[in-house]
This record gives C-alpha cells, sequence and structure tokens, in this order.
C-alpha cells in the first residue's frame, strides 16, 4: 500500500497542480437555505474518516439534516489511489440518496475492500460493495476508466488544500471554521448549536 501512496502523491502532484478548477457537484444532504454548513473532507480509507462518518453523521442527520438546519457535504480528499477509485464508485451512483447510502457502506466496510497493495484486488472488493447499491460491475468498470472522474475528484483535492490548508483527515469546517482534533457527538452538537 505504501508504494500505491507514494505513487498516488507522485501523480497529484506532477500532473494535476496546473489543471485549472473543475466545476464538480459535491456530495451533499439537507435544505441548501440551512443556516448551518458542515463539510467534511475525508479519505475513504482513512479509519478516522470512517469512525468520524458512524459516530456523528446519522446523528446529525436525525437532529438536524432531517429538520433542515444543517447542510451536510462530503469533500473527497483521497490519500491513496483506492480510496480514490472507491470515490470514483461512490460518484458512479447518480441517485443522491443511494450515494450516501453507498458512502456509509463504503466506510463500515472499510476493513472488507481497503486491504493489502494489489489495486484491482481493491478495485473488485469495492465493486462488490457497489452491487448492493443499484449498480452494475459494467458501469462501475466504465466509471473506474474514465480519467475526467479522477481528475475532477482530485482537482477537488487539490482546491481543498489551497483553501483549508489540509493537514489531516478527516477535516471538519462548520460555517468556515476547521476543526481537525477527534470530536465526539457531544462536543459536535455544542459547535452546531453555537452557529444556530
Amino acid at each position: 500500500m505504501r508504494e500505491i501512496n507514494k505513487f498516488f502523491y507522485i501523480t497529484v502532484i506532477t500532473f494535476f497542480t496546473c489543471i485549472a478548477p473543475v466545476q464538480s457537484k459535491i456530495l451533499s444532504i439537507g435544505s441548501p437555505e440551512a443556516k448551518v454548513i458542515v463539510k467534511v473532507f475525508s479519505s475513504l480509507t482513512c479509519p478516522h474518516c470512517a469512525n468520524f462518518h458512524g459516530a456523528i453523521f446519522n446523528n446529525l442527520k436525525r437532529d438536524y439534516i432531517d429538520k433542515g438546519l444543517v447542510k451536510f457535504e462530503h469533500h473527497p480528499f483521497p490519500l491513496d489511489l483506492a480510496a480514490l477509485n472507491a470515490e470514483v464508485v461512490v460518484n458512479c451512483q447518480t441517485n443522491n440518496n443511494k450515494k450516501f447510502e453507498l458512502l456509509e457502506e463504503i466506510y463500515k466496510k472499510q476493513k472488507f475492500w481497503a486491504v493489502g497493495s494489489d489495486i484491482n484486488k481493491i478495485n473488485d472488493l469495492i465493486k462488490e460493495v457497489g452491487l448492493n447499491f443499484d449498480l452494475s460491475k459494467e458501469k462501475m468498470d466504465t466509471c473506474l476508466k474514465d480519467s475526467d472522474a479522477q481528475d475532477k475528484i482530485l482537482q477537488l483535492r487539490i482546491d481543498a488544500q489551497k483553501k483549508y490548508k489540509i493537514e489531516s483527515t478527516p477535516t471538519i469546517i462548520v460555517n468556515e471554521k476547521k476543526y481537525n482534533n477527534k470530536i465526539d457527538y457531544k462536543s459536535f452538537k455544542k459547535i452546531i448549536e453555537k452557529n444556530l
């Protein structure tokens, strides 16, 4: 996996720093008029990101997002090729609610698919997860071969790095204020309440 990470880092730095910003729709849920916007910059292979999503997202959805008080945005910040490909598969799903369901399952099954150094095997395991969310193997193969889809995700990462100086994942931005320490839901609720 270390070799993949090194290759991935070199690829990002070498080929994508000169690309003009790409307009891409960020995966989001909640009212566009919500007073609080929570942006989470995460890598799908990051255990801390999976923990944050599991411990915070569903509570946040129940208490604030579903009530129109918070808009939640998932911002891809892949740290390796496996995370990039998992993002591509998530974006392969066109239904927004299904995307979030797939994102949640990708996090839940992170220890199942994000293992080893063979990217082809990792891709096959990611696709096994995607099959349960109305995605065919053929559709996911097509998405994974789409270099534009990868470029857009990598450009989002570069833009986020420039704007927010992200040092670790997950990095949480609440109404443009950055939080990158470990946050439990009780603490997170206090942050949300302060912004309402």
